[in-house]
């Protein structure tokens, strides 16, 4: 089942790496802005530009953030659902373009569960999106993964829509 689920990834951020641009619609509850350059340890304003014109390296870091920088994942469950296999693409499309990024994969979970279950639930996310970029090319030494479980909340609360916003994988960017 997860040689199948890989394989689909792969396919379809192959095919997606083909298509045309189409206008991205956001489902409600899911946001398109990825964090700021301030929040990934990235500037976005470096002395390499010339005039107004983002430098190749920058417009794909930013097509990679226009698209999201957060995977969710359902309650008690590592496998990336289907409409996140853009965001990975887009992701691994850059690294690729860049060799010299790196990328931590922070894994989060929502409070349900002891705090060493979610320890380990957060790394099994981290490791599905790390082993979906590697499957489109990225290499080991760029990704690193860490999980803080149930500790860094996005949302605070106790209902399903907190938990939702809570099981997470979120790209951080670095050089």
């Amino acid at each position: 089942m997860r040689i199948t689920q890989l394989l689909l990834i792969v396919v379809s951020g192959l095919a997606l790496a083909g298509c045309p641009k189409k206008p991205t619609t956001i489902a409600e509850g899911q946001t398109q802005e990825g964090p700021t350059g301030a929040e990934t340890g990235t500037s976005l304003d470096s002395g390499d530009v010339s005039g107004s014109a983002l430098s190749a390296e920058e417009a794909a870091l930013e097509e990679a953030r226009r698209v999201g920088t957060i995977i969710y994942f359902d309650y008690d469950r590592a496998e990336i659902k289907p409409e996140y296999v853009p965001i990975i693409a887009a992701h691994a499309k850059y690294l690729n373009g860049n060799p010299n990024r790196r990328v931590r994969l922070e894994g989060h979970t929502d409070e349900r569960g002891s705090r060493e279950y979610n320890i380990g639930l957060g790394e099994r996310r981290a490791q599905a999106v790390r082993r979906a970029l590697m499957l489109q090319g990225v290499t080991e030494a760029q990704i690193t993964t860490v999980s803080y479980g149930e500790e860094r909340p996005a949302v605070l609360g106790s209902d399903e829509s907190a938990y939702a916003k809570n099981r997470r994988v979120e790209f951080v960017y670095s050089r």
